[in-house]
């Protein structure tokens, strides 16, 4: 995923943030999740994911925005994870909890059809030939997807590289169990697509932003 922001995250030397019950330990990714340990004042609620929050824009506005659902943040580099975490704590969101290490791992331990939905935004698009096996979406991938959402449960795409999307879009042809379908409204206000720092910075820029939505049926 990209981690360095349009803007760069600006942190005294001097400066922690306070990550309160939100930045959760890495050794928790390394065992099997149990949401209800992870939300134990809202066990019950569904669940949705974010891989790459960068500096936790959309899941700030996602998660004031539905309340009644759990979140999970997942941001390998952990100046920002720390700075994400912060921030929900400043706002009082007490819904969203923190990963600062690979999603795949995170991933490879969540539960068999626990996700709501799954969301992607401006994941790295490695544009080199002999690094586009780094690329996060590959068939491999969308079966650990397949597995892990809800039947009903819904992957969300969006991305400012065109040949990440059309090769994205390969792979979700060849992907069974996947249908596409609507992109839902995702925030409160009509900010673009999600609302991003990097899809702001893009816009203004002029770039073309490119979304799938696929839906799980089986």
């Amino acid at each position: 995923m990209r981690t360095t922001s349009p803007n760069k995250l600006k942190h005294r030397p001097d400066q922690k943030w306070d990550t309160g019950d939100i930045l959760l330990p890495d050794e928790l990714a390394e065992t099997p999740l149990d949401f209800a340990t992870m939300f134990p004042d809202r066990p019950a609620r569904p669940v949705e994911m974010e891989i790459g929050c960068g500096k936790g824009t959309f899941l700030l506005g996602r998660a004031t925005f539905r309340p009644e659902l759990n979140y999970v943040g997942i941001e390998y580099a952990r100046p920002y994870a720390e700075h994400c975490s912060d921030r929900f704590r400043r706002h009082g969101l007490d819904n969203i909890r923190m990963f600062a290490t690979d999603a795949g791992l995170v991933v490879k331990h969540t539960p068999d059809e626990s996700l709501l939905r799954l969301h992607i935004y401006y994941p790295d698009p490695w544009p080199k030939r002999r690094h586009q096996r780094r690329r996060l979406i590959q068939p491999a991938f969308l079966d650990e997807v397949r597995r892990i959402l809800v039947p009903g449960g819904q992957l969300l795409l969006v991305t400012d590289h065109r040949d990440y999307f059309e090769h994205m879009l390969e792979v979700i042809a060849d992907a069974p169990g996947f249908a596409r379908c609507e992109f839902p409204r995702l925030l409160a206000e009509d900010v673009h697509t999600v609302g991003t720092n990097f899809e702001t910075k893009y816009i203004e820029e002029g770039r073309s932003v490119h979304k799938a939505a696929l839906l799980k049926y089986i």
